[in-house]
This record gives C-alpha cells, structure tokens and sequence, in this order.
C-alpha cells in the first residue's frame, strides 16, 4: 500500500514534539509549531504520521513512490478534540431560548421546571432507538465540521433507569462511529423530580443504586457533579466523587459556572482530569489549579449564549494552567458543536492568540478526556487525524472569517472521511 504525501501546504500546524502530551501556559504558542511550504506523509497501513516538514525535504523519488496530494494555498490542522458535551438528549429547547430572550435567567428557567428538568422529561418519553438516531445525526455533524474526538455525559435521565439508557446509547455510538467517543456519568446533573426537595435522598440514592448499576455494565470512563449554586454542593460532590473512585471513575465535573462555588477546590482534591466552565473563577482557583495537574476547561459558547461572562482564558494561560475549550454542545445553554466557532471564541471573546486557542480545542482537549497522544496535535507516529482546509491565506484567517466554509478533506486514522 502506497503512502500519502500532501505537499506544498502553506501552513502545518499543531506540531510538537514525540513526548508531549497537553501544552500549558507559554507552551500554547512554542510548543504547538508552524511549518510554512509544508509536506506531511501519511502511512496508509498504520493509518499513522509517517514523517512531515518542509517541502525543502522532501526529494521527487518519495513523490514518485505516494499517492499525492497538492496542498497548495492549504492549511492542515490537527482535527478537534471536544471534552465536554451532552448530546444525547431528546427534541430541542428552543421555547425557552425565547424566554431567555424575554428576560428569564437560566436559574428562573430551572425554578419554572424548564432547563435539565425538561430535557429529562422529554427523554423518558423518547425510545432508545431514538435517542440514539438523534445522537448519531449530531455526531455526524460535528464530525462534518472537524471534531474527531468526544466526550459525551449523561444526565438527562435523573433515574437509575434512563441514565443507564443513555450511557448504552453512548457506547451504541462509540461501536458505530470512527470518532474516539469517551463517556462521563451524569446522574449528579440535577435532581430528579420525583426528589423535588429532598436532595440528599437523591444523593444517597446515587451513590448507593446509580453508581454500582454504571460501574457493573462497564459504561463510563468518567464520572461528573454539577458542583454550583442551585445544584450540588461541595460536600455532596466530594461524596459523590469519593464514592466513584471505588469504582475507577476520575472525575470531570462542572465548577463556577454560576458562582464561585468550590468546585475547582474539591475537583482538585480529587485528581479530576478537568474542572468545565470556569466562568465564575478567581486568583485563588488559579493559583490552585496551577500547581495541579487538573486541566481547566472552559465553554465559551455557553457564555455567548446564555449572556454570561465568559471564563479568563487570557489569564489563565499567562498564569501557566493548560486550558481546554470545549463546545458544552447541549439543548439548553449551548446548542452547537461548531468547535470553529469556540476556536473563534477563544480568540474573540477570550483573547487568545490563533495559535493558543487551536492547542485548547486540540492537543489540550484531547488530554482533558484521557486521550492525550492519540489526536489533537502533528507528530510522527501520531494518528493521521486531521482538517485540510480549503485555500486560505493563513491560520488566522480561519477562526476570523469564522463562517466562511473552510473544510476541504478531513482524515480519521489515515482515511479520508
């Protein structure tokens, strides 16, 4: 079997070096390198890099010997790694994106049983086979659009039943995508309405019921707490989590999006691989996750849709942390999985650099699901996961022409999807 040579690319980007795994700080701009009048050469067999640089390199008898791809005028980028999604859900919320418009907050929605409540409500009515049809046509489009790695949560179920349901649905997905697809219990989402007031039953009934029944099928890599105000607290996440590491769940879970609620401080504590959202997040936090390993995820298409601040990726990233951007592509706060768009975001809203963002929506959110190596960056070795553009006159341009179509070929694992 023949290799593939795409050459002549104006722009390879997302190169770093064989070892590394996520970027922090500095390293979002010098370790996520630029090859200008690039070649990159694809092992069809292994569906791996095989080799990249500068078409000054490259020799005609390595041409000779590919299939060839002119890249003239093109950018290749490494393909999107979105850590942090919920896109088994039934129908659409749009009657409440025009109480937002009227006025109504996120948490008067919720108080009005709209929000999660809903979006639970209309899943227990939905059949497995149309949750999961509705699930695979969203993966199909956020595949279309460059995302070729996924986390997705549960937490539309808020019953031992449904949520199991939809972690089968999750791994139903997993079986029948190309896409790298990790799965994260949700059951600490919201409480259940037949809880209504009696939170703490429903934290027990978690513990004691959901978490063994997700744990004895296998279903998720991850576990998740909505750790806010309005939802769970500290001590009920901290329990939660505790309880989930018996059974080898790390956790990832949702911290300040509403308030500065603790949840960066108990994710810590517990090892989580990312703490999600972030809005709502100070010096201290900062600080914190600084000298740890947890990765801070940030959404700023929540914050462009629901009117809310978005989180300080500026700051963050000068202050050293490795930052993820994620799309938070759900029904009610978030209704997109265009990771281009929360590229531009992150440049627009966030101020960062073309460069830092990309390595947030890549290399970074590929670690941020336990699948740091695999996609997200360009080395040799490396699955061949990547976007070639249309013409464009630089990397720059992309997330700033953000809804000009720019996608010419996208390659999974060496094959052109």
């Amino acid at each position: 079997m023949k290799n593939t040579i795409i050459y002549g690319l104006r722009q390879l980007c997302g190169v770093v070096a064989p070892e590394v795994e996520r970027l922090a700080g500095k390293e979002m701009t010098d370790g996520f390198g630029i090859i200008d009048d690039a070649f990159i050469e694809i092992d069809n067999a292994a569906g791996t890099i095989a080799d990249f640089g500068p078409v000054s390199a490259l020799d005609s008898a390595r041409l000779e010997g590919a299939d060839v791809i002119r890249g003239n005028g093109r950018v290749l980028v490494p393909a999107f790694a979105d850590s942090h999604t919920h896109i088994v859900y039934a129908g659409s919320r749009e009657g409440e994106f025009v109480d937002k418009i009227n006025g109504l907050s996120y948490e008067e929605i919720a108080a009005r049983g709209g929000g999660i409540l809903n979006s639970a409500d209309r899943l227990h009515e939905a059949s497995d086979d149309e949750l999961f049809y509705q699930a695979q046509q969203r993966l199909s489009e956020i595949a279309a659009k460059g995302t070729a790695a996924v986390e997705i949560k549960s937490g539309y179920g808020l019953n031992t039943a449904d949520e199991l349901r939809m972690l089968r649905v999750i791994a139903r997905l997993k079986e029948s995508s190309p896409l790298d697809i990790r799965a994260t219990f949700l059951g600490a989402h919201a409480v259940g309405r037949e809880y209504a007031g009696r939170q703490e039953e429903y934290v027990d009934m978690l513990v004691r019921e959901m978490l063994p029944a997700v744990a004895a099928e296998g279903l998720a890599d991850y576990v998740d707490v909505f750790c806010d105000r309005g939802f769970f607290t500290v001590e009920q996440t901290d329990r939660i989590l505790s309880e989930a590491a018996r059974y080898g769940l790390r956790p990832k879970i949702h911290a300040n999006e509403l308030d500065n609620s603790g949840g960066v401080q108990v994710g810590v504590a517990r090892n989580a691989v990312s703490v999600d959202h972030l809005e709502r997040m100070g010096g201290a936090e900062i600080e914190l996750l600084a000298a740890s390993d947890t990765i801070a995820t940030m959404l700023p298409g929540a914050s462009f849709f629901l009117g809310m601040p978005f989180a300080p990726a500026r700051i963050a990233v000068n202050s050293g942390l490795t930052v993820a951007l994620a799309s938070d592509y759900n029904p009610g706060s978030s209704p997109s999985g265009d990771m281009r768009f929360v590229w531009a975001l992150g440049c627009i809203k966030m101020k960062l650099s073309p460069v830092e963002a990309l390595a947030a929506c890549t290399v970074n959110g590929a670690a941020a699901m336990g699948l740091a190596g695999t996609v997200g960056s360009i080395a040799k070795g490396r699955p061949a996961t990547f976007i070639l553009s249309r013409p464009v006159p630089s990397l720059d341009f992309i997330p700033y022409a953000y809804t000009t179509p720019w996608i010419e070929k996208i390659f999974i694992r060496g094959r052109e999807m």
